[in-house]
């Protein structure tokens, strides 16, 4: 196991720990246009930063989905304003960008996709990450997911030398501005990373015993939601926030299976929240899955506390994804995300022509 990430939780836990973000003397805070400031984190890290004395810039330009291009201006604004540091503020969306912008800002005349090639610099600016959002775990592992302009499609930037947070702080009230709907969406992301590092080839004893803890406290949240699931409570957001992390902690060690890729293009393509879009594929892949080790599956169904079949059907309602697409649709969207290595991280390797069978059981005309 590998995560040099240096993890503060608990409420007030940004300015209890202050002394944190004393790693450089010009901070560039990487936000979306809302949520940071709605949900107060925003405060709470200017209001640290001012305290020691340490300049800030803040760039708000991070929308969902965050393109390559957008992360490439803002690595040239924050090495135009002499930033040292980066800090993401927000749910997966931001704080990926963070991790794409403090490589930028180190590596100024690097073109934006050069970040796409192996002989990149090494540099990059040190990170912390704060998340708004219960849903990515993005604060605990390598991952910056980017969309390239104009391919409509996504591309995942890892280095451990550059994209780990030094730090990062989980304080559950910045989680208390989301709506239901998204917060369910999040939940639903963050039980697919647990369900799919779980059943990865890659798995060990330890991301499996994080994988478990988020997968059991996630699904009975999002089991039992209409059933009087109350997100009002401080302690309902801090259990699916630590859940959260604890899923971004499990696929550190072992990535995602096929509902991430299968997913993208209903993200992309139709607007689809994410976790909705994973949630919508997953008695297809729990099936899969089970052809090519039942005994993992029912393993991980005993560490979730439900039946595999229950599962099979409460995820994909909660998603609620209503689409219809032709068989051209279809087949560009599997063109599209068929070289994708998540499907060798699942116990049963799906074919091209089972991905169409997929998307054609789920959404064709």
């Amino acid at each position: 196991m590998f995560m040099p990430v240096d993890i503060r939780t608990g409420i007030g836990c940004v300015e209890a720990n202050a002394e944190c973000f004393a790693i450089g003397r010009h901070a560039f805070l990487v936000t979306g246009r809302h949520a940071a400031k709605a949900c107060g984190a925003q405060e709470d890290v200017i209001r640290v930063l001012r305290a020691l004395g340490i300049a800030y810039t803040v760039y708000d330009q991070i929308g969902e989905n965050p393109l390559m291009s957008v992360c490439w201006e803002g690595g040239q604004m924050a090495a135009g304003v002499g930033a040292d540091m980066v800090i993401g503020i927000g749910g997966g969306s931001a704080m990926d960008a963070a991790k794409a912008i403090a490589a930028y800002a180190a590596n100024p005349s690097m073109e934006p996709r050069a970040l796409m090639t192996e002989n990149r610099p090494a540099a990059a600016l040190p990170i912390i990450l704060i998340p708004t959002t219960a849903g990515t775990g993005s604060e605990a592992n390598p991952y910056a997911i980017l969309t390239l302009d104009g391919d409509d499609k996504k591309w995942t930037f890892k280095d451990p030398n550059q994209t780990y947070a030094k730090y990062a702080f989980l304080d559950a009230r910045y989680t208390a501005s989301l709506s239901e709907k998204y917060t369910v969406s999040c939940a639903l992301d963050a039980f697919a990373h647990c369900a799919e590092s779980y059943l990865s080839p890659k798995a060990n004893d330890v991301s499996r015993m994080f994988a478990a803890y988020g997968a059991r406290a996630l699904y009975a949240f999002i089991r039992d939601f209409e059933a009087g699931g109350d997100i009002s409570s401080l302690e309902t957001r801090e259990r699916l926030l630590y859940a959260s992390c604890a899923g971004g902690i499990a696929i550190n060690m072992t990535g995602t299976g096929f509902p991430h890729p299968l997913g993208y293009n209903l993200t992309l393509m139709r607007g689809v929240p994410h976790g909705a879009a994973c949630g919508a594929f997953y008695r297809h892949y729990l099936d899969f899955c089970e052809r090519g080790d039942a005994a993992l599956c029912r393993a991980l169904y005993d560490a979730i506390g439900a039946a595999g079949e229950e599962i099979k059907t409460v995820i994909p309602m909660r998603s609620n994804v209503r689409l219809v697409l032709d068989d051209g649709e279809i087949a560009r969207y599997v063109e599209k995300v068929r070289g994708a290595s998540n499907y060798k991280n699942c116990p049963y390797v799906i074919t091209p022509e089972e991905m169409v069978q997929i998307y054609t059981e789920l959404f064709g005309e």
